[in-house]
């Protein structure tokens, strides 16, 4: 009986999230409950909550989870400084003479925005009715490789590896160029041959400025500081910490240059910088006691037999957690899946011969799939409060559908061609 404690803990952690309670509280809550109940029963060993400290300290000794605060805060100052806006503006000029070129606009701007920041919220809000996020975001891929090269490391020992290897974000990132081009591609393909033109939706409208310079002087920057802050990354020049530094302070300069960097500005900026931040470390927190209470009560070894005993051997795990984990999108966002579900099955997927680049992409498309599925996905409902009444919600939700399907194609291109994923970071590195 008490093999089913840790699936019960789960269980009830995410009832109290669909209750509506915070996640940090929820996670650490549900897990101090069972950790005390378990020992009034004599099920769970109070010392297993000892390492907690640990825990914290390493977190807090981690110098790569630095750079989550400072992507945030370049992404927060390009959206309140309006340089995105202008940036997709100035796009829009260029190809708005083309067939869906405003489409277009919109597809590679939020490539950018979502490769270099990360802030699925904002990009989504900045890019308005047609933003979808199209590429592994940077924070996504910042959290989910420190959490993978703990896993790995943990799955290495368990084998009896005593010296074991690490994934690099750096690998993550690289990973993500090739199957984060194909979905620009793909998007991009399917805007021109299905989509409708939208030239009929200027009716009415002040003309569009056609000034190549203008564009140009609106352009340059922003991409320079967004190739800057990815090229630094995959070509190993500079750590994602401190290219998520050269990112912040370069958006604070344009910012300054453009003259949107007033007191309020900056104060307002800081302001949703800790805000989102503080959220993502308590987060964490909690993630912390959940995962060292599942263990406790043995929640790792019931996970690798229930894996071990699936007919189909690591295709049918794989599967079901990617399953399991599209269908946790719904309800939980990726930083909680990241903290609290990758720790839990990494390592027993990792263990049975899994890729950690491609676990990584595959995860991290993955709940991009899902924050997109009606009627759930966190990107429609930000969407949804963005967009004019006269969108209807059902509109939003056929739009989304081809956008989905063609994510799913990816995965299924991922699982057939690993190589996709696992190629270019062995060329690189």
């Amino acid at each position: 009986m008490t093999e089913f404690i840790p699936f019960l803990m789960f269980l009830v952690a995410c009832l109290v999230l669909m209750a509506g309670y915070p996640v940090a509280f929820s996670l650490a809550g549900t897990a101090l409950m069972f950790a005390l109940v378990g020992t009034v029963t004599g099920h769970f060993d109070l010392t297993f909550l000892q390492a907690l400290p640990n825990r914290l300290f390493g977190t807090i000794e981690n110098t790569t989870l630095i750079a989550v605060p400072l992507f945030i805060l370049m992404g927060v100052m390009l959206e309140k400084s309006r340089l995105s806006e202008d940036l997709l503006e100035s796009m829009a000029d260029l190809l708005g003479d083309f067939r869906s070129g405003l489409g277009i606009s919109v597809v590679l701007v939020g490539a950018l925005l979502a490769a270099s920041t990360g802030i699925v919220g904002a990009t989504v809000v900045t890019m308005g009715l047609m933003s979808l996020p199209t590429m592994p975001p940077s924070i996504a891929l910042v959290l989910l490789g420190d959490t993978l090269s703990s896993a790995y490391q943990q799955a290495q020992l368990n084998m009896g590896i005593f010296a074991p290897k690490t994934v690099s974000i750096g690998d993550l990132f690289v990973g993500a160029i090739i199957p984060g081009l194909l979905l620009v591609l793909f998007y991009c393909l399917y805007i021109i041959f299905f989509a409708h033109p939208a030239e009929q939706d200027r009716e009415g409208q002040p003309p569009v400025v056609k000034s190549f310079s203008r564009a140009m002087r609106n352009l340059v920057p922003p991409i320079i500081l967004i190739i800057t802050v990815l090229g630094s990354i995959l070509s190993g020049v500079a750590t994602p910490t401190e290219a998520a530094g050269v990112g912040a302070f370069g958006a604070t300069m344009l910012a300054a240059i453009k003259g949107e960097l007033s007191v309020s500005r900056l104060r307002e900026v800081a302001q949703s910088t800790t805000q989102v931040t503080s959220m993502v470390f308590l987060i964490l927190i909690g993630a912390a006691v959940f995962s060292l209470v599942f263990r406790g009560f043995g929640g790792e070894e019931i996970v690798e037999q229930f894996f071990a005993d699936l007919p189909g051997g690591i295709v049918s795990a794989t599967l079901l957690v990617m399953i399991v984990i599209f269908l946790l999108g719904f309800i939980l966002d990726f930083i909680e899946i990241t903290f609290v579900v990758v720790p839990i099955v990494a390592p027993v997927l990792l263990a049975m011969g899994l890729d950690p680049v491609w676990l990584g992409v595959m995860i991290a498309i993955n709940l991009q799939t899902s924050f997109l599925t009606p009627p759930f996905g966190f990107a429609l409902f930000y969407l949804r409060g963005v967009a004019p009444d006269s969108v209807e919600t059902s509109a939003m939700y056929r739009g989304v559908i081809p956008f989905i399907i063609i994510q799913i194609i990816l995965m299924l291109m991922l699982s057939i061609w690993p190589q996709i994923a696992t190629w270019l970071p062995g060329v690189v590195y």
